[in-house]
């Protein structure tokens, strides 16, 4: 059995493994899937002239991320600047010889906050809790990728060979980007400004607009916002925030974490009250129970307000995904949760085009396709015991 088979096989024209679209003077090119893109990702590294610099949250020693290692290594043997800032936490499974032998043939290597950092700096809970969960690949002056893929094996479930463990995200619906054009520099100075952060050295102040996240005018636009703590970035509610007051008509999402909070959470209900139709598609069965069941204790009251929900079957939905009126759209590395907004570090793109919000809607419409919608009825039928939890579950919501 092939993907497009299982697709049809549920009455559903398969999506293409990816898409290329022009916006603002860019070319961006759109994955689904974990293979295509570290394809991509293996020969744009070996086409390097001048440097290499990765950030990722999760980078497992699988044949992911040994072709990605393998790929490093010879740009760096060859003399370029190769870096990797990866997250401690994250990738606490891969065996730490596997970033030794990057080290040995000359990638500069670095753990985001690790245990180690924790107990010398005196401050294990704020260290351990903050995570660097951004995803990014810049390659010379010419080529950058963000988004919500880790460098993992998610090979479609029905190509995986059964002889063979599966790792824990074979068979993930995810979103990922490559970007060649002007603003690459751009993600390029947000590597640069998370590896000084990394080391900690001194990073300029960000200024108040962008802080502020305001919207760039014009019909098409792309727009980069680092978020985490501090005045050195924006936070990731506030972009959210700034996001649902501007929909006029209709508001989509696919979120691999759906747990909105605070301001977040009422922006979103203000959104309907003024007649905004609202979609959210969440994962049917997520690899954090303790996330979607706070997710499913919010589930009553957004139904009340004639909210539409739905979880994807199937396929365990990975995708950071929101589009506003058709033309706004954001992605990146951030869940719609009090975690993404205000603690870890993301990397969120705001790309206003009709072109690429029509690309994402057709995306998010083939994810619907293959979810189930969830009713009242639904909660209601949830044992006592489900229910519980689920309240417990939303009481860690701040924390999650």
């Amino acid at each position: 059995m092939n993907q497009q088979a299982t697709a049809n096989d549920h009455g559903i024209k398969p999506l293409p493994e990816r898409r290329t679209v022009q916006v603002a003077g860019h070319e961006l090119v759109i994955f689904l899937e974990s293979p295509p893109l570290i394809q991509a990702m293996v020969e744009d590294i070996r086409s390097a002239k001048k440097r290499v610099w990765v950030e990722i949250y999760i980078i497992f020693a699988d044949a992911a991320g040994k072709a990605i290692a393998e790929a490093l290594k010879e740009r760096a043997s060859a003399g370029l600047d190769v870096r990797l800032l990866y997250d401690y936490i994250g990738s606490l499974t891969t065996p730490s010889s596997f970033f030794r032998d990057m080290e040995r043939a000359g990638v500069q290597v670095h753990a985001f906050h690790s245990l180690w950092e924790a107990f010398w700096r005196f401050s294990l809970l704020r260290i351990l809790n903050r995570r660097n969960h951004r995803k990014l690949l810049v390659i010379d002056d010419t080529v950058a990728y963000f988004g919500g893929m880790n460098l993992v094996d998610q090979l479609p479930a029905p190509y995986h060979d059964p002889a063979k463990p599966k790792t824990l995200s074979v068979g993930w619906r995810d979103v990922h980007i490559r970007l060649s054009g002007p603003q690459q520099a751009e993600v390029a100075e947000s590597f640069a400004r998370s590896w000084q952060r990394a080391h900690r050295q001194k990073i300029k102040r960000r200024n108040r607009f962008y802080r502020r996240a305001v919207l760039a005018a014009g019909d098409e636009s792309i727009q980069f916002f680092d978020s985490g703590p501090g005045l050195r970035h924006t936070r990731a509610g506030r972009v959210f925030q700034r996001m649902l007051k501007v929909a006029l008509r209709n508001i989509e999402m696919s979120m691999a974490y759906f747990v909105p909070v605070g301001g977040v959470l009422r922006t979103l209900l203000r959104a309907h009250r003024r007649g905004v139709f609202i979609q959210v598609v969440v994962p049917g069965l997520s690899d954090v129970a303790f996330v979607q069941s706070a997710a499913r204790h919010l589930y009553r009251k957004l139904l009340r307000r004639r909210l539409h929900l739905y979880e994807r079957q199937f396929h365990m939905l990975h995708s950071k995904v929101l589009v506003v009126d058709d033309e706004w759209t954001v992605l990146g590395s951030c869940n719609f949760d009090a975690r993404s907004f205000w603690i870890n570090l993301e990397f969120l793109a705001v790309i206003h085009s009709r072109k690429l919000g029509a690309i994402f809607k057709e995306i998010i419409r083939y994810e619907i396709g293959q979810s189930r919608r969830i009713t009242i009825h639904d909660c209601y039928r949830r044992r006592w015991w489900q229910r519980l939890f689920d309240r417990v579950a939303w009481a860690f919501r701040w924390w999650l």
